[in-house]
């Protein structure tokens, strides 16, 4: 697809595998000059080398720990100083944590909070002066459908990304007079290493495709996501294809979640 977003500047948090690594390849074949950071080194330096063999394309990348607020925006001002600007950012770091509520301990919430919530705030806070600068930008952040309908034991994910669902479209209205918009996607059952870890401890005598297909999982269009699949929505929505939304929540779950 031709997503006009060659020569713009992107970050990506967790962009060293999953949905974060397949946007920042997206995204670099698309012509865009790409960041990425997480917190492991050599996670990043894979990443950056498979990112550069699949499009050519060179990788700013750091380990940066998105929980502090002084790595956001250390992070944002490298890759300002390293590309010459900012027009994207996708707030993707994140980490499955799901327990009944009175297993969590205050410490589970704060660091949930912390990861999810918090790293998107400072990250776009430090990102939204430099996109002003150049006329406007784009904003995803990555929740999940779980954030619109939570199941039991589902905590603390499905508070720190209902809350992140909230700061997407309060963030819309403040920052859409500076032509920045501020999107969500809510993200379902999508291959990961925690669900591969699933498939071979649960199921490892079939195969993926035969456990993806699993009526278990019980998703309407009869397989569980790739990630490939979750970062063509975001370089939709980072696009001037879509530059007539924001402040709205796109759910990649196969139909699996039970509100809109």
């Amino acid at each position: 697809m031709d997503l006009n977003i060659k020569n713009k500047i992107a970050i990506v948090t967790g962009g060293s595998a999953g949905i974060g690594l397949e946007s920042a390849i997206l995204l670099a074949k698309e012509g865009a000059k790409v960041a990425i950071c997480g917190r492991d080194i050599t996670k990043l330096e894979n990443a950056a080398k498979r990112i550069k063999e699949l499009t050519g394309s060179e990788v700013y990348y750091a380990s940066k720990d998105v929980t502090k607020k002084e790595d956001c925006e250390t992070f944002v001002s490298e890759t300002v100083e390293h590309f010459g600007g900012l027009d994207i950012l996708i707030n993707n770091a994140g980490q499955s944590a799901a327990n009944s509520f009175e297993n969590i301990s205050e410490e589970m919430w704060r660091s949930d909070l912390d990861l999810k919530l918090f790293a998107a705030i400072n990250c776009s806070n430090a990102a939204i002066p430099h996109m002003k600068e150049r006329g406007g930008g784009a904003i995803i952040n990555v929740t999940a459908t779980i954030a619109k309908t939570a199941p039991a034991s589902s905590l603390p994910t499905s508070v720190s990304r209902a809350a992140g669902m909230t700061l997407t479209n309060a963030m819309s209205k403040d920052l859409g007079k500076y032509n920045i918009r501020v999107n969500t996607v809510c993200i379902g059952l999508i291959r990961s290493e925690q669900i591969e870890r699933k498939w071979k401890r649960t199921h490892g005598d079939l195969s993926w495709e035969e456990f993806s297909r699993l009526p278990d999982h019980k998703i309407p269009i009869g397989r569980i996501g790739d990630t490939r699949e979750a970062a063509n929505v975001i370089g939709f929505l980072v696009s001037d294809a879509a530059s007539y939304v924001t402040g709205t929540s796109v759910n990649i779950d196969g139909g699996k979640g039970e509100a809109l």
